[in-house]
């Protein structure tokens, strides 16, 4: 019975382990297939892209969308941008979710539920566009950089994760053993909460660098001027002109089709010139993601 048993059980593994095989690359699939096509799309020709010929190869292979993108001078200087304002936006953020996360993770904090509240609160409810805009305007933050970092600095639910980091997986004797010897709660946190917390670092990095990076609409409202546009708000200004220039151009010579089918590849392009640098830093820290987030997951 017990080897008949041993068996079944064995058997059962089996299939189990090859239907979550079979349903993960199901979902990677799922998941990673739009991106792929539009890597295929973005060097097809589009009238073999609408006509469904492209699938899992290019069709038609043409660089006229990278071309058209990169002819224009402002994607140099919008990368730059989106650099300058990703790394300083991401160091801000993090450093204002770690100021305000570690002190809402110490119990014995004066008012910790009400502030905890507060911050709560902020997540669903807020003061609207216009007033916000007001407010920025009235600091004379109208195209200045910091419009972009101030009006979010504390990411709600990013602190929340932080917080419940430090709450789960901070040895509080630790702390303890530290300020018996003397160091103050400035070098505690630094010297021993800060790098003890690099998994969730990593994470809260990835996540201020991709929107960050991905922000194009805060920009839109408070950076009027072109030269301090970052790479998104770039790429949407030059799809809106080559959208305006085809639909006024004359269908006289096929003129028409040809500013369209240039359209249609700078989409495509774009997506992936916008894309490509998250995708080249994510398996860098890739590592730490997993442990990062679930460690700061709520525990029972």
């Amino acid at each position: 019975m017990n080897n008949q048993a041993k068996k079944t059980k064995g058997l059962s593994d089996r299939v189990s382990n090859i239907i979550l095989v079979v349903l993960c690359v199901v979902i990677v699939f799922v998941v990673a297939y739009p991106l792929y096509y539009v890597l295929v799309a973005s060097v097809s020709d589009p009238y073999d892209v609408y006509a469904g010929k492209t699938f899992l190869f290019p069709s038609g292979f043409n660089l006229d969308g990278y071309k058209a993108v990169f002819a224009d001078n402002s994607i140099v200087l919008g990368y730059w941008n989106s650099i300058k304002y990703t790394v300083i936006g991401t160091i801000f953020s993090v450093v204002m979710i770690y100021l305000t996360a570690y002190p809402l993770s110490i119990k014995t904090l004066p008012g910790r539920k009400f502030i905890s509240l507060f911050f709560i609160i902020t997540m669903y409810f807020g003061g609207g566009l216009v007033p916000t805009y007001l407010t920025v305007k009235n600091t004379g933050l109208i195209n200045n950089m910091w419009a972009l970092f101030l009006p979010g600095g504390v990411a709600v639910g990013n602190m929340i994760i932080v917080r419940n980091f430090f709450e789960n997986s901070i040895p509080k004797e630790l702390i303890e053993a530290a300020e018996i010897d003397g160091a103050s709660k400035w070098r505690t946190f630094l010297q021993i909460v800060v790098p003890l917390s690099k998994p969730v670092l990593a994470v809260m990095v990835v996540f201020s660098m991709v929107a960050y990076w991905n922000d194009w609409f805060t920009a839109l409202i408070y950076l009027p001027d072109d030269q301090m546009a970052p790479l998104p708000l770039v790429l949407r200004n030059i799809l809106i002109q080559s959208s305006a220039s085809a639909s006024q151009a004359s269908t006289i010579s096929g003129g028409y089709a040809e500013l369209s089918k240039l359209t249609e590849s700078i989409k495509f392009s774009s997506i992936i010139v916008a894309a490509a640098p998250m995708l080249v830093f994510y398996p860098f820290v890739q590592k730490y993601f997993k442990k990062g987030f679930m460690a700061g997951a709520v525990k029972g």
